[in-house]
């Protein structure tokens, strides 16, 4: 099983800058993507940004420019840098990753609690 916590979020006006964390941990083979989603009040959850295995990121056009995604892979950690936050980017921030937790299972997709990221105008 693999568990994912994430870390950072929080209250900033707009404008501002906020970098959360995610850690995953426990049986863990390989990650094959790690990163964002978010979820607004009322609105569906939808893709901030992925980061792939190999190096490819997809990154939603609403926030390209304005947040960058990196991981760690030898610590199974992934970072969402947001910098020009806009009121319309608060949501509750969720970390997700397609995993295996042995060489021969199924790859499987994780998310994390979520953390909240609220800003004010």
């Amino acid at each position: 099983q693999v568990q994912l916590v994430e870390s950072g979020g929080g209250l900033v006006q707009a404008g501002g800058s906020l970098r959360l964390s995610c850690a995953g941990s426990g049986r863990i083979f390989s990650i094959s993507v790690m990163g964002w989603y978010r979820q607004a009040p009322g609105k569906q959850r939808e893709l901030v940004a992925l980061a792939i295995s190999g190096g490819s990121i997809n990154v939603a056009d609403s926030v390209k420019g304005r947040f960058t995604i990196s991981r760690d892979n030898a610590k199974n950690m992934v970072y969402l840098q947001m910098n020009s936050l806009k009121p319309e980017d608060t949501a509750v921030y969720y970390c997700y990753a397609g995993a295996k937790a042995s060489m021969l299972s199924t790859e499987r997709q994780y998310w994390g609690q979520g953390t909240q990221v609220t800003v004010s105008s």
